[in-house]
C-alpha cells in the first residue's frame, strides 16, 4: 500500500530510498538457531520502497482549499498590508495658526448657524458641492455633500470616481446595467460634459443609502 502511494503521488526519488527486506526480518526473528549443514530455506526477493515526506503529511496529496478558507486567507493577506500605527490612535490636534490675523467684525467670525445639517448643503450650489466632496475628503463635509447630490439625482460612479446624472430616460434597461444619455462631472477639468451612448453598471452604483 505503501509503494502504491508512493508512485501515485509522483514525489518519489526526492529522497533516498528507503530498503525494507524480507531476508532481514527473517534474520531478526529466527537468529542463528539454524543447524549447521543444514541447507537454507531459500529467500525471498527483496523490494524497494520510496516514501517522500510529503506523505507524512497529506497521503493523498493536497488538498485545495474551500470558498471560505480562501476567503479568510485573502482577508488575512489584506489586514497584513494595512497594519494600524501608534498615530491612528492619537486625538487630532486642533490648528492654531501662527501668525493670526485679525479679521474685520462684519466677516463670519464663527461657521454659520446650522451649517452641518443636510438643509444647509441642499441650499448650495451644485458646483459647491462637487468641491466639498471631492478636496474634504474624509469628513462630515463630505458625506452631507454626497447625501445633497443624491437628492439632486446625482449617482456616483466607483470605477471612475465621478458622479453621473440621466440627460434623459436610458434607451436600454437590463438587471445588470442601463444605456443613454448622461451628464457627468469631470473634477479633472472641473466642468459638466455630457455623455452619450454611456452604459452604466450597476455593479459600479454607489447606492449606499446615507441616512
Amino acid at each position: 500500500m505503501a509503494e502504491r502511494a508512493a508512485l501515485g503521488s509522483g514525489l518519489d526519488g526526492e529522497i533516498s530510498s528507503l530498503h525494507v527486506t524480507d531476508r532481514g526480518l527473517n534474520d531478526i526473528f529466527s537468529g542463528s538457531s539454524a543447524a549447521p549443514g543444514t541447507p537454507a530455506a531459500p529467500q525471498p526477493s527483496v523490494s524497494e520502497v520510496s516514501i517522500p515526506p510529503s506523505l507524512g503529511v497529506c497521503p493523498l496529496g493536497p488538498t485545495p482549499l474551500s470558498k471560505d478558507q480562501l476567503y479568510q486567507q485573502a482577508m488575512q493577506e489584506a489586514a497584513w498590508t494595512h497594519m494600524p500605527h501608534p498615530s491612528d490612535s492619537e486625538r487630532i490636534r486642533q490648528y492654531l495658526m501662527r501668525n493670526p490675523c485679525p479679521t474685520l467684525p462684519y466677516h463670519h467670525q464663527v461657521p454659520p448657524h446650522h451649517s452641518d445639517t443636510i438643509e444647509f448643503y441642499q441650499r448650495l450650489s451644485t458646483e459647491t458641492l462637487f468641491f466639498i466632496f471631492y478636496y474634504l475628503e474624509g469628513t462630515k463635509a463630505q458625506y452631507l455633500s454626497a447625501k445633497a447630490l443624491k437628492k439632486q439625482s446625482w449617482r456616483f460612479h466607483t470605477k471612475y470616481m465621478m458622479w453621473f446624472q440621466r440627460h434623459e430616460e436610458p434607451k436600454t434597461i437590463t438587471d445588470e446595467f442601463e444605456q443613454g444619455t448622461y451628464i457627468y462631472f469631470d473634477y479633472e477639468k472641473w466642468g459638466q460634459r455630457k455623455k452619450e451612448g454611456f452604459t452604466f453598471e450597476y455593479r459600479y452604483l454607489e447606492d449606499r443609502d446615507l441616512q
